[in-house]
């Protein structure tokens, strides 16, 4: 004998089925023979610990590797959460708010989580296995370049040298040779590029050339500017755009660039790129929302950090 509530819920049950041209019982039948769920089927730690494969002997490798695979899950995370925005119908403040605080922490995280490398390997077991690791470089984070497209409009990730040059007409793939991180590895006065480059390409630049016209009206920025004059002037999600904006482009981008700093001193990436010259926020200016800075605040961007 049924009880009211299991009644309910077979009822609930039956009309989510119906809703999908599915039968009830079949899949009430299903469970009989269904395995209990357990943490390791569900988060499966077995396939995810086998991921980090070391290239060297050095022992400090394996820190290099699961610390670089946490930022990629922490990525997906942002990406996560910035496309929930981007496919939103109806933005409202309160639920733009939210998303951008979730990934102003994750940002927050991936910032103070670089101690992990600062202070957590020795500097001469990395000078020793980077070699082994050459070309290949953080930089070629495909994850990351899809964050910053999402994040604002194409313009502001132009180099601040050839921004003047390109607008919203200019064919993407012009574009996307004039991103400011091709400053890494590309010699504009003979349009040579770096292996680096050269490989990132290969292997995502079709992704990247989709995912630049996809956020090009969806892109954070662009959504903040479509919404209606009062839900732009809530002080509390402009608050949050700036936090995000700053987060992202100054303390995530220092905390790494001193990091990198400590190790590499006044030498190269292991994928050969010039990082001081396209990662600090000084010289490429990387802003996702100008319009919400101040003249001082833009002027001096990356200068007190």
């Amino acid at each position: 004998m049924l009880n009211n509530t299991q009644e309910e819920l077979l009822k609930r049950i039956n009309k989510k089925f119906e809703s999908i041209d599915q039968q009830t019982d079949v899949h009430l039948e299903g469970l009989i023979w269904a395995k209990p769920i357990t943490y390791w089927d569900y988060i499966m730690p077995d396939a995810l610990l086998s991921l980090q494969v070391q290239r060297t002997t050095l022992p400090d490798e394996m820190v290099f590797i699961m610390y670089h695979q946490i930022n990629e899950l922490l990525f997906k995370m942002i990406l996560w959460e910035i496309n929930q925005v981007s496919d939103h119908e109806k933005l409202e403040a309160s639920f733009f708010i939210e998303k951008l605080m979730r990934v102003s922490r994750y940002f927050d995280m991936l910032s103070s989580s670089f101690d992990i490398m600062g202070d957590g390997m020795q500097h001469e077991q990395f000078m020793k296995f980077r070699n082994t690791l050459t070309p290949a470089s953080g930089f070629q984070s495909a994850q990351y370049r899809l964050i910053e497209f999402s994040s604002t409009e194409l313009i502001n990730l132009i180099d601040n040298r050839f921004r003047t040059t390109i607008d919203r007409n200019t064919p993407y793939e012009h574009a996307f040779e004039h991103l400011y991180w091709q400053a890494a590895g590309k010699d504009y006065k003979t349009g040579k590029k770096s292996t680096l480059l050269v490989l990132f390409e290969e292997r995502y630049k079709k992704l990247f050339l989709e995912k630049m016209e996809k956020y090009n009206t969806t892109n954070l920025w662009t959504r903040f500017k479509q919404l209606p004059k009062e839900v732009k002037e809530d002080a509390e999600l402009i608050k949050a755009m700036r936090h995000y904006d700053y987060t992202v482009n100054i303390s995530w981008v220092m905390a790494h660039y001193n990091a990198a700093g400590k190790y590499l001193g006044a030498g190269e990436a292991t994928g050969g790129s010039d990082w001081r010259t396209y990662m600090h926020p000084k010289y490429q200016r990387r802003i996702f929302f100008p319009e919400l800075w101040s003249e001082e605040e833009l002027k001096n961007w990356g200068h007190n950090v």
